[in-house]
Protein backbone atom coordinates (compact mmCIF):
# COMPACT_ATOMS: atom_id res chain seq x y z
CA UNK A 1 0.00 0.00 0.00
CA UNK A 2 1.12 3.66 -0.65
CA UNK A 3 1.56 6.05 2.09
CA UNK A 4 -1.50 7.87 1.47
CA UNK A 5 -3.75 4.62 1.35
CA UNK A 6 -2.13 3.56 4.94
CA UNK A 7 -3.29 6.82 6.21
CA UNK A 8 -6.58 7.36 4.72
CA UNK A 9 -7.38 3.74 6.14
CA UNK A 10 -7.24 4.91 9.58
CA UNK A 11 -9.25 8.55 8.30
CA UNK A 12 -11.94 6.00 7.18
CA UNK A 13 -12.44 5.29 10.87
CA UNK A 14 -13.73 8.16 11.66
CA UNK A 15 -16.37 8.68 8.31
CA UNK A 16 -17.10 6.94 5.61
CA UNK A 17 -16.72 8.94 3.68
CA UNK A 18 -13.52 8.52 1.05
CA UNK A 19 -12.99 12.11 0.10
CA UNK A 20 -13.41 13.68 3.54
CA UNK A 21 -10.91 10.42 4.64
CA UNK A 22 -8.37 11.41 1.90
CA UNK A 23 -8.62 14.96 2.84
CA UNK A 24 -8.15 14.50 6.29
CA UNK A 25 -4.78 11.81 5.42
CA UNK A 26 -3.18 14.77 3.11
CA UNK A 27 -3.40 17.51 5.98
CA UNK A 28 -2.20 14.88 8.91
CA UNK A 29 0.64 13.71 6.03
CA UNK A 30 1.91 17.36 5.62
CA UNK A 31 1.43 18.07 9.69
CA UNK A 32 3.80 15.31 9.74
CA UNK A 33 6.29 15.72 7.26
CA UNK A 34 5.65 13.66 5.20
CA UNK A 35 4.47 15.73 2.57
CA UNK A 36 5.61 14.32 -0.95
CA UNK A 37 5.51 10.72 0.02
CA UNK A 38 1.94 10.08 -0.59
CA UNK A 39 2.40 8.09 -3.52
CA UNK A 40 5.43 6.20 -2.23
CA UNK A 41 5.32 2.36 -1.21
CA UNK A 42 4.75 2.22 2.89
CA UNK A 43 7.65 -0.11 2.71
CA UNK A 44 10.05 1.83 0.46
CA UNK A 45 10.08 4.43 3.79
CA UNK A 46 13.08 4.18 6.01
CA UNK A 47 12.46 3.57 9.52
CA UNK A 48 11.97 6.79 10.57
CA UNK A 49 9.40 7.49 8.29
CA UNK A 50 7.93 4.12 8.70
CA UNK A 51 7.49 5.17 12.36
CA UNK A 52 5.89 8.75 11.15
CA UNK A 53 3.48 6.93 8.99
CA UNK A 54 2.56 4.81 12.02
CA UNK A 55 1.54 7.30 14.37
CA UNK A 56 -0.21 9.12 11.31
CA UNK A 57 -2.16 6.53 10.60
CA UNK A 58 -3.43 6.44 14.58
CA UNK A 59 -3.86 9.73 14.42
CA UNK A 60 -6.44 9.84 11.24
CA UNK A 61 -8.70 7.80 13.89
CA UNK A 62 -9.15 10.50 15.97
CA UNK A 63 -7.59 10.00 19.30
CA UNK A 64 -7.97 11.51 22.35
CA UNK A 65 -5.07 9.32 23.76
CA UNK A 66 -2.15 7.96 21.56
CA UNK A 67 -0.05 5.47 22.95
CA UNK A 68 3.99 4.89 21.67
CA UNK A 69 5.48 2.17 22.78
CA UNK A 70 8.92 2.42 22.07
CA UNK A 71 8.38 3.92 19.49
CA UNK A 72 12.23 6.10 19.12
CA UNK A 73 13.90 2.67 19.11
CA UNK A 74 16.27 1.85 16.47
CA UNK A 75 16.12 5.40 15.16
CA UNK A 76 19.90 7.30 15.08
CA UNK A 77 20.19 10.23 18.09
CA UNK A 78 19.62 12.91 14.96
CA UNK A 79 16.19 11.05 14.18
CA UNK A 80 15.47 10.73 17.88
CA UNK A 81 15.14 14.20 18.53
CA UNK A 82 13.00 15.33 15.51
CA UNK A 83 10.75 12.44 16.53
CA UNK A 84 10.65 13.84 20.42
CA UNK A 85 9.83 17.34 18.61
CA UNK A 86 7.41 15.66 16.47
CA UNK A 87 5.54 14.59 19.60
CA UNK A 88 5.97 17.58 21.49
CA UNK A 89 3.54 19.06 18.37
CA UNK A 90 1.28 16.39 18.08
CA UNK A 91 0.14 17.24 21.63
CA UNK A 92 0.52 21.06 21.63
CA UNK A 93 -1.05 21.65 18.13
CA UNK A 94 -3.48 18.97 18.19
CA UNK A 95 -4.55 18.14 21.77
CA UNK A 96 -3.60 14.77 21.74
CA UNK A 97 -2.61 13.30 25.19
CA UNK A 98 0.01 10.65 25.07
CA UNK A 99 1.32 7.75 26.99
CA UNK A 100 4.81 6.99 26.01
CA UNK A 101 6.18 3.50 26.92
CA UNK A 102 10.13 4.22 26.22
CA UNK A 103 13.13 2.88 28.05
CA UNK A 104 15.58 5.78 26.84
CA UNK A 105 16.43 8.86 29.36
CA UNK A 106 16.60 10.85 26.67
CA UNK A 107 13.34 10.49 25.12
CA UNK A 108 11.64 10.35 28.51
CA UNK A 109 12.76 13.34 29.78
CA UNK A 110 12.01 16.39 27.54
CA UNK A 111 8.47 14.89 26.94
CA UNK A 112 7.29 13.79 30.05
CA UNK A 113 5.42 15.85 32.44
CA UNK A 114 4.86 12.86 34.75
CA UNK A 115 6.73 9.68 34.99
CA UNK A 116 6.00 5.68 36.42
CA UNK A 117 8.96 3.61 36.55
CA UNK A 118 8.22 -0.09 36.67
CA UNK A 119 11.05 -2.66 37.93
CA UNK A 120 9.66 -6.04 36.69
CA UNK A 121 6.07 -5.08 36.65
CA UNK A 122 6.48 -3.13 40.06
CA UNK A 123 6.12 0.19 40.51
CA UNK A 124 8.90 1.85 41.90
CA UNK A 125 8.85 5.31 41.23
CA UNK A 126 6.21 8.34 40.42
CA UNK A 127 6.33 11.73 39.69
CA UNK A 128 8.18 14.70 37.92
CA UNK A 129 10.77 13.06 35.24
CA UNK A 130 13.97 15.53 37.78
CA UNK A 131 12.54 13.90 40.63
CA UNK A 132 12.20 10.23 39.42
CA UNK A 133 16.05 10.19 38.19
CA UNK A 134 17.11 10.91 41.45
CA UNK A 135 15.68 8.00 43.04
CA UNK A 136 17.70 5.63 44.17
CA UNK A 137 15.71 2.29 43.06
CA UNK A 138 15.59 3.97 39.50
CA UNK A 139 19.17 4.87 39.57
CA UNK A 140 19.89 1.01 40.58
CA UNK A 141 17.63 -0.28 38.09
CA UNK A 142 17.78 1.44 35.26
CA UNK A 143 20.30 4.37 34.98
CA UNK A 144 23.72 3.95 36.87
CA UNK A 145 26.19 5.71 38.54
CA UNK A 146 26.33 8.62 35.34
CA UNK A 147 22.75 9.79 36.60
CA UNK A 148 23.92 9.63 40.35
CA UNK A 149 26.52 12.55 39.35
CA UNK A 150 24.11 14.55 38.10
CA UNK A 151 22.48 15.10 40.56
Amino acid sequence: MTVLDNVICGALERTNRVSQARGRALDLLRFMDLGGKEEALAASLTLADKKRLEITRALATGPKLLLLDEAMSGLTPLETNAAVELVRRIHAELGVAICVVEHVMEVVMPLSHRVIVLDRGEKIAEGHPEMVVRDEQVIRAYLGDRYRARG
